[in-house]
C-alpha cells in the first residue's frame, strides 16, 4: 500500500451547443382548418381480395348501403377504431377503419361459424 500516486487530471470545461433564439417555424392551421380537416369523408376503398370475395360470394351491396357503411366507418374512426367488423343482413366485412378499405368481405352464413380476432369496434347494420 505504499506507493499509491494518484494522478490529478485537470478538468475540462463543458462544452455547450450554443441555442439560437431562432424557432423552427412551421404554417399554423386555425382550429377550423384542424376541424375540417378531421371531418372530411374518406370513402370507403374496397381492397383487391375483398372485391374478389363479393363476386364468388355472389353478395351484392346497394350504393345506399356502402354510403351506410362508409358513414358509420368515418363514426367509429373517429371514436379511435381501427379495425371493425361490419355486420349486415347479406354480408360481414371486415374494414380497416384507419385505413378506410375493405379488407375481406364474406355471406352471413359463413360468417356464423367464424371467430373474428384483431377487431376493436363492431358494426351492426339492419
Amino acid at each position: 500500500m505504499d506507493n499509491i500516486k494518484i494522478n490529478r487530471v485537470p478538468l475540462q470545461p463543458v462544452i455547450r451547443p450554443a441555442y439560437t433564439t431562432k424557432q423552427v417555424t412551421t404554417p399554423k392551421q386555425s382550429f377550423l382548418q384542424h376541424l375540417q380537416d378531421a371531418t372530411v369523408k374518406t370513402e370507403l376503398k374496397v381492397s383487391k381480395h375483398a372485391n374478389q370475395r363479393l363476386i364468388d360470394r355472389n353478395i351484392h351491396i346497394s350504393e345506399a348501403q356502402w354510403q351506410l357503411i362508409n358513414d358509420k366507418v368515418a363514426e367509429a374512426r373517429s371514436k379511435g377504431v381501427k379495425d371493425s367488423l361490419v355486420l349486415m343482413d347479406q354480408a360481414a366485412l371486415i374494414v380497416s377503419a384507419k385505413n378506410a378499405t375493405v379488407i375481406t368481405a364474406m355471406d352471413r352464413t359463413e360468417a356464423n361459424n367464424q371467430l373474428f380476432t384483431n377487431i376493436d369496434g363492431t358494426i351492426v347494420l339492419n
